[in-house]
């Protein structure tokens, strides 16, 4: 990992239906560009450790808050009347749309958890803007996977899933329960629902090794904007249009190198997912971290010393303009 840095551009996307996408750039401004796709959906890109994992000398790293989070604006909790326009065809029309604003011909993506979804949805649309792909945490968005989170992993943990399939409704899915419940036009009903949908969450991430008991989010207002996203992504298959869409169509990735690190005591999203692509994509090469779960230490260093080799790799028509020798942008 890489030492701290701050971005030394940033900006807002305009985009449609009112929409405004935060975006940063930090490290080399005529580096090797690379853009992160984070989690969730709805996690944002946080305090922005997510640039350790770039070489700032190297790399022109690019980062962005996902539509509806984050420093994004308006927040899907604020635009409800419009959240059935936040799709994953949307989100990869804004990550095209920012590598054209900011001049970039092509560029390595990296993501984690949602993030690697939302790579490899966006690899699979625009393979000729992918140099390579780096993935922690693999998720593809199939509905076994987004199924077991929320429904079969209560194999484990009875008691507490008990109390949040509760929700549901006779023939629904408990997924498709908590996606309705935070829509809901009463604000008490909807805070409910995210308290629980939280509680779920640091439930079942708990035998990752480096798991911290309580609320995964603090702010509550960050809790209800989180579980709204997460959970009308999830009830729509993440808006992939079939039930595995990623793997059966993995090996059209079969140009592009890649990089799948993956926690065997990742309870939530089980090691299957990160095997199973690895097949479907020949070229891959899949890394399983035996001591940590979703996320941790070991794995990030393990995306970091991938995204630092392929840093000495040549591909063809990588280009950015120098756009980043100006005054830090607000707009």
């Amino acid at each position: 990992m890489h030492p701290p840095i701050e971005p030394h551009t940033h900006g807002l996307l305009e985009r449609p239906e009112g929409n405004q996408i935060y975006w940063e750039a930090s490290g080399n401004p005529e580096g090797r560009p690379a853009v992160y796709l984070h989690g969730g959906p709805g996690s944002g890109l946080g305090s922005g450790g997510y640039r350790r994992l770039f070489d700032p000398d190297v790399y022109l790293i690019i980062g962005l808050d996902q539509r509806g989070c984050g420093r994004s604006q308006p927040w899907a909790i604020d635009a409800l009347d419009s959240l059935d326009t936040n799709t994953t065809s949307v989100l990869i029309g804004d990550v095209e749309a920012l590598r054209e604003h900011l001049g970039i011909e092509r560029w390595l993506v990296a993501g984690g958890s949602w993030g690697s979804t939302l790579t490899l949805a966006y690899a699979l649309a625009h393979h000729h803007r992918v140099t390579e792909i780096v993935l922690g945490a693999v998720t593809t968005g199939a509905r076994a996977e987004l199924d077991w989170i929320t429904e079969g992993v209560g194999m484990m943990f009875p008691e507490a899933w008990e109390r949040f399939a509760a929700a549901r409704r006779p023939g629904e899915r408990v997924v498709q329960a908590y996606a309705r419940l935070l829509r809901d036009t009463d604000p008490a009903v909807r805070t409910a629902a995210a308290e629980a949908w939280d509680a779920w969450e640091s439930t079942h991430v708990s035998l990752d090794p480096n798991h911290q008991p309580g609320p995964n989010r603090k702010d509550p207002r960050d809790r209800v904007n989180f579980a709204t996203l997460v959970t009308h992504f999830w009830a729509n298959d993440c808006f992939l249009g079939g039930q595995r869409v990623v793997l059966d169509r993995a090996g059209e990735l079969a140009e592009i190198p890649g990089v799948l690190v993956h926690g065997r005591h990742d309870v939530s999203s089980p090691a299957r997912a990160a095997w199973e692509l690895h097949h479907a994509w020949p070229g891959s090469e899949l890394i399983i971290v035996e001591t940590e779960g979703h996320v941790g230490p070991k794995m990030l260093e393990i995306q970091a010393t991938a995204i630092n080799r392929f840093a000495g790799r040549t591909s063809q028509n990588e280009t950015v303009r120098r756009r980043f020798t100006e005054p830090t942008a607000t707009r």
